[in-house]
């Protein structure tokens, strides 16, 4: 049972299977992660920037079962009874309940739900969230820094609050209902913000906490061709030393360990995600020496990338 737009497949023949394949290799086309789309419950058909779905109604009884795949979209799962296994970015979670599972856009994952878990399942677009202020855009971010929450009864009860007061204007549909949506939004980012302090060292102060995260976005954005830390250091208009002194402080880690750590993560994503050999994957993150990758990848996870996919898919 999956709850956003399946992949369209086509149907072929063996021998053509294999003339199509032969082609892609020939041609050094980088196969895409499978990204699925946002899909209302009333009409199946692509919704501007804005789904919630009943948990419930949309399980029917059955298992979900989903396979790595990634959204364009911010997607929240919120239980609050549940089962199964979450795996985001190759960390693995067990489905509980009282949980929230939170990803950014880019993020891959995995999903197994099991029948009879309950909660929400919201995807929505950074433009139906877009703000006029860089609060907003502040909260968002952190809210979604974490992608996995685990509260108790009163804490999911504050969280539960907005979702339910979204799920009933997302189906009345009545004057201003968006608006009313995401006012209650920001009122569940605030309150996942306040668990994110909680879960942090708690004495990280607002400056550091910025600066952090706008490191994180501009990794994100320019990943495939900014590589060194000093020029992350420049984009942000900060030394080198205050860069990594804001990294150490708050991960404990270099800016190269990071830029390093997540170039090995979007490395990962494509080898278990596609079928592309290992040049063009090296190439899509800007690398044009293979042989160069494949020794990074190997420094930094003790396997050639070939030998991390076989082994991944064989567990």
């Amino acid at each position: 049972m999956k709850h956003d737009a399946p992949i369209a497949k086509a149907h072929h023949s063996p021998s053509a299977k294999i003339t199509i394949l032969a082609r892609h290799q020939q041609s050094g086309l980088m196969e895409n992660i499978p990204v699925r789309n946002i899909i209302t419950a009333e009409q199946g058909e692509p919704f501007n920037n804005f789904s919630i779905r009943d948990l419930r109604e949309l399980l029917a009884g059955k298992d979900m079962v989903q396979e790595l795949h990634r959204h364009n979209f911010f997607y929240v799962l919120a239980l609050k009874k549940g089962k199964g296994t979450h795996e985001i970015d190759f960390t693995s979670y067990d489905v509980a309940d009282n949980t929230i599972f939170f990803m950014r856009p880019g993020q891959v994952h995995q999903l197994t739900l099991k029948a009879g878990s309950t909660g929400y399942l919201m995807s929505f677009t950074t433009d139906f969230y877009s703000t006029q202020n860089t609060t907003g855009h502040q909260l968002l971010r952190k809210a979604s820094s974490m992608n996995h929450y685990r509260s108790d009864n009163d804490g999911c009860n504050k969280l539960t609050t907005p979702l339910d007061n979204i799920y009933r204007e997302y189906n009345a549909k009545q004057e201003q209902y968006q608006e009313v949506i995401k006012a209650n939004l920001h009122i569940f980012f605030v309150e996942l913000a306040r668990q994110y302090n909680k879960a942090s060292s708690g004495n990280m102060n607002l400056y550091t906490q910025e600066r952090l995260e706008e490191f994180l976005s501009l990794l994100e954005t320019h990943i495939t061709n900014v590589k060194q830390a000093s020029e992350y250091a420049d984009m942000m208009h900060l030394s080198l030393y205050q860069l990594n002194a804001v990294i150490k402080a708050t991960l404990n880690k270099t800016c190269s360990e990071m830029i390093n750590e997540h170039i090995i993560l979007e490395a990962k994503r494509y080898l278990l995600a596609t079928s592309s050999q290992v040049n063009q994957i090296a190439d899509s993150l800007g690398y044009e020496d293979v042989s160069y990758f494949i020794r990074f990848f190997k420094k930094h996870t003790g396997s050639t990338p070939e030998v991390f996919r076989q082994q991944f898919r064989s567990v």
